[in-house]
């Protein structure tokens, strides 16, 4: 082979391999790196991100609401992301994401383990405020807003006390075992039984934060233990499947049911007798004063840095009483 072959070849070769290497560097770039988007966000004071469990939760829609009109109020740019289905490690990398965006405080989800620590960590050296919403998690997060889990638990755990006679078999259905949110209500929930032994947990199944998740749970839990005669749902749509699944396996079974939250949905089904109760808690109230925490955290640290929201029992007669609890 001529020389001038070998080295056309070689030069294509390195040209070829130079292309490759840019390409994947520029791409890796794009896919794990935002750049602030300072078209929206340079004409506010400030650029805040809020990073939810899931895009199109109603529960997590409502902290936005919330979150969008405090912002809107100060004159801040808020962005809202989330997976588009619930995943711890879809969430931890936006959560980088944000960080790596330099946004000017991010409002996160708390999720167990070292590297969501870590990443708290990150963005507290890059002089980010990080507050956790919803769920808490030990960290150096610089604030906690949302409900009081534990506490929650033993709304419902003294509804069922006090709203029942002789031996109460619960069918609890939990939105993720993982989720640390729905594990300290349980604790709560056991917590306020446990000095009444007519009370018993028949059994704990899973939604995975879906009402047809808990519509399958209910169905398979009933078909197994048909002597529960209580239903307690521990995240946002399980209330809804829970009376779904009542319908197809026990359509005329008596069974109370408390489940939580208070979106649209589950507060017709309690006007309508099919939810007995559901502990309330106010995403809204959640995203609008963890806006109002991070504005506070521009400028110094909080003293008291566990801001609980409003958590109570709402039946059908309190809605005659107050009819925009929904919201």
């Amino acid at each position: 082979m001529r020389v001038s072959t070998k080295l056309f070849i070689y030069c294509i070769s390195i040209l070829l391999f130079v292309g490759s290497i840019s390409a994947m560097l520029f791409f890796g770039y794009k896919t794990f790196y935002i750049v602030p988007d300072t078209s929206k966000a340079e004409n506010y004071s400030y650029h805040f991100a809020l990073v939810a469990e899931e895009t199109e939760n109603n529960y997590w829609r409502l902290v936005e609401k919330g979150a969008k009109r405090a912002a809107a109020e100060k004159d801040i740019y808020l962005e809202y992301i989330a997976p588009s289905k619930a995943d711890n490690d879809q969430l931890l990398k936006l959560f980088d994401r944000m960080i790596a965006a330099k946004v000017d405080g991010i409002i996160v989800q708390g999720i167990e383990g070292e590297r969501f620590v870590d990443l708290v960590h990150k963005g507290v050296e890059r002089n980010i405020p990080v507050i956790t919403i919803d769920t808490d998690v030990p960290s150096e997060r610089k604030a906690y807003v949302g409900t009081d889990n534990f506490y929650a638990g033993q709304l419902a755990g003294r509804y069922i006390i006090e709203n029942t006679k002789g031996e109460q078999h619960v069918g609890v259905i939990v939105g993720r075992f993982e989720a640390i949110n729905q594990q300290e209500r349980l604790a709560g929930f056991k917590d306020a039984i446990k000095a009444h032994p007519r009370i018993q947990i028949a059994k704990i199944k899973e939604s995975n934060i879906t009402e047809i998740g808990a519509t399958q749970a209910t169905y398979v839990m009933m078909k197994q233990h048909p002597e529960i005669n209580a239903l307690l749902g521990l995240s946002a749509l399980d209330g809804l499947g829970m009376v779904e699944g009542i319908q197809q396996i026990f359509p005329t079974k008596d069974v109370l049911i408390t489940s939580f939250d208070i979106l649209p949905e589950t507060m017709k089904l309690i006007r309508e007798g099919k939810i007995d109760a559901t502990i309330a808690q106010y995403p809204e109230e959640m995203g609008s004063m963890a806006v109002d925490v991070l504005i506070d955290l521009q400028n110094r640290d909080l003293v008291d840095n566990k801001i609980y929201t409003k958590t109570e029992i709402i039946e059908k007669a309190d809605l005659q009483v107050k009819p925009e609890v929904a919201r």
